[in-house]
């Protein structure tokens, strides 16, 4: 035993304290790069928790402006709003409404922190229609995706109208980029930009954020989200909604669609954001609740992942609580 030649190179140099491994730490979280997603529920006078996201609630319009100054003052990158209304129609009328939920919070939120914060909203018919798809039906009960694109450029115009920063479309339909794009622009509102949902795929983990959202779903999206096995689609997806005038495109969901991410941000040259989204949440809260794991340490390890991996922006429910850690 004594014979062993001692190792030259020891990279164990630079893990020997705390400072020296933060000084060497290839990978950092910042406030700035983190986006709070929250939901502000029509008619709500008071918080409604959502049972399979604990901590995280649909917010009354008053509770949203307060959260959105909160968000403001920890530096936060953002904040993306889904407004849930009360009635929903085959065609998901409230969405383009100017005194439906999503735009009047949209307004709210703006008149709350001005310049201060990002205000972003996702521009998707699935919280508005009564079938709960994210767009309009043809005779047949097909997503219509042409139709829907008419939709989709009326939304844009009135989310732009109630002062939005950035839209989110996230429906998942051919050309929705463009049409946005071109919306927006023809409405005098170039300044307002596209994160696009770019490769969004139909995921497992998306169970919790459907209770969020009181979705109205029966089936699945499988005709427009994409297969999970299928990562050289998702970078045509970015491409092409970067040719189409994407200003940020999203991976979504984060942590099971990592590679695609990081294959995404080696093929685009525009910011890339991924979606920490409602199942990876819950898990991680759920393992926490029952002792299996620490959760504070697995929360910071879960979002420095998805950076890593290439995100610029990571979007997460855990965005507020986190930013004072950082």
């Amino acid at each position: 035993m004594n014979d062993i030649t001692p190792p030259v190179v020891r990279p164990r140099r630079l893990r020997t304290t705390p400072a020296l491994r933060r000084m060497v730490s290839e990978t950092s979280l910042e406030a700035r790069q983190l986006v709070w997603p929250v939901f502000v529920g029509e008619g709500l006078t008071e918080p409604r928790p959502i049972s399979s996201m604990p901590g995280v609630v649909q917010h009354t319009r008053d509770t949203l402006r307060r959260a959105a100054a909160e968000a403001a003052g920890l530096g936060l990158g953002g904040i993306m709003i889904y407004g849930i209304p009360e009635h929903k129609d085959a065609v998901g009328s409230g969405a383009v409404d100017p005194d439906g939920i999503l735009n009047r919070a949209i307004a709210d939120v703006v008149a709350e922190v001005g310049d201060a914060l990002p205000v972003m909203g996702d521009l998707c018919l699935d919280e508005f229609t009564d079938h709960g798809h994210c767009g309009v039906l043809s005779a047949d009960g097909r997503v219509d995706n042409d139709a829907t694109l008419a939709v989709y450029a009326e939304m844009a115009r009135a989310m732009a109208a109630a002062g939005v920063d950035l839209v989110g479309p996230s429906g998942m339909m051919d050309g929705q980029v463009r049409v946005v794009r071109e919306a927006l622009d023809g409405a005098g509102h170039t300044d307002v930009a596209v994160l696009a949902y770019s490769a969004k795929y139909a995921s497992a983990f998306y169970g919790p954020f459907r209770e969020a959202v009181d979705s109205s779903l029966v089936g699945d999206r499988r005709t427009y989200q994409q297969d999970s096995g299928n990562a050289r689609e998702g970078v045509r997806e970015a491409l092409l909604d970067v040719a189409e005038g994407a200003d940020i495109v999203m991976v979504k969901p984060a942590l099971a669609y990592l590679d695609v991410l990081r294959r995404v941000r080696d093929a685009v040259d525009v910011p890339v954001a991924a979606y920490n989204i409602s199942g990876e949440y819950a898990m991680v809260e759920a393992a926490a609740a029952r002792g299996w794991i620490d959760r504070d340490a697995a929360i910071l390890e879960t979002l420095l992942s998805i950076r890593r991996a290439g995100a610029d922006v990571v979007l997460t429910y855990w965005a507020a609580e986190v930013a004072p850690r950082l």
